[in-house]
């Protein structure tokens, strides 16, 4: 008969076996994935590929160079719409918010951040695209960032909220307001984990594509200034992988490669930051 203790040991040697099998596939199917796009794309990803527009059908060569300007431009925009506005909310939610309110925003934030992107692509063209009779880089950008908010609101409440209530007493105690405690000493000693939010929020949109086709559109040239339609490499990705042509299929793995590649990098970046502010804290 097995003994209890026999029996505790035995389950948490086969759940943790199937932890790590389960970690092992979630990380082979990332491995996966970029493994599978570096063998479909690196072999089109050259200096005409970060330089040149795209070739006309049916010609070989040519590049992205306009979708990747778009693509940060578009991101541009999306961040001074979507980060200042989820900073803000998360610092009321944080430091100011009552219990009715905060309940309500908190509320809607989630309701926000569950919302399809085709549906939030729709909400932009009927806000933006049809007032200004145009697809724009701005109609793009505002569907992004209209994104952004959820994650940005969420990250900033919860760095916040790791700031230990000492720094702020002892701050009040130094004869310093309720405002002036905030901006010296709060805000400060979240940056690392509001900036990890705001780049998190970055790497989230920037392979959206669905509300690009309702507001950004496209473009196979320069984009004349924000209020004109606007390349863009989740479109341009979308395009060429639809169309018939075997040289625009592999410029589409190239460029899936590059999007992939520039969200990693970015959730690094992120990751690095965060670890930091750990060691900080531990410190």
């Amino acid at each position: 008969m097995i003994t209890r203790h026999r029996f505790r040991k035995i389950t948490n040697a086969v759940m943790l076996t199937l932890t790590g099998l389960c970690a092992l596939v979630a990380v082979g199917a990332m491995l996966a994935i970029l493994g599978f796009l570096v063998w479909k794309g690196a072999g089109s990803l050259n200096w005409d590929f970060f330089t040149k527009l795209p070739a006309p059908v049916g010609e070989p060569g040519g590049g992205m160079a306009n979708a990747i300007v778009g693509t940060g431009k578009l991101l541009l925009i999306a961040s001074l719409i979507g980060l200042p506005i989820g900073f803000l909310s998360g610092v009321y939610l944080s430091e100011f918010g009552g219990r009715p309110m905060s309940f309500l925003i908190r509320y809607v934030t989630d309701l926000l951040s569950g919302v399809p992107s085709i549906v939030i692509g729709i909400f932009a063209y009927a806000m933006v695209v049809v007032p200004m009779k145009s697809f724009s880089t701005l109609a793009g950008g505002f569907a992004l960032g209209v994104m952004m908010i959820p994650i940005a609101v969420r990250g900033t409440e919860e760095s916040l909220r790791t700031v230990p209530p000492n720094l702020r007493e002892a701050s009040v105690a130094l004869g310093a307001s309720r405002t002036t405690t905030i901006l010296r000493v709060v805000i400060p000693a979240a940056f690392r984990g509001i900036l990890t939010a705001m780049m998190l929020a970055l790497a989230r949109v920037a392979g959206e594509t669905a509300p690009l086709l309702f507001t950004a559109f496209g473009n196979n040239d320069w984009s004349p200034g924000w209020t004109h339609p606007i390349a863009s490499l989740p479109v341009m990705i979308y395009n060429y992988a639809i169309s018939p042509f075997r040289d625009w299929h592999r410029q589409a793995w190239a460029a899936g490669l590059v999007l992939l590649v520039l969200v990693l990098l970015t959730n690094i970046a992120a990751r690095l930051l965060f670890m930091g502010r750990a060691a900080e804290a531990e410190r």
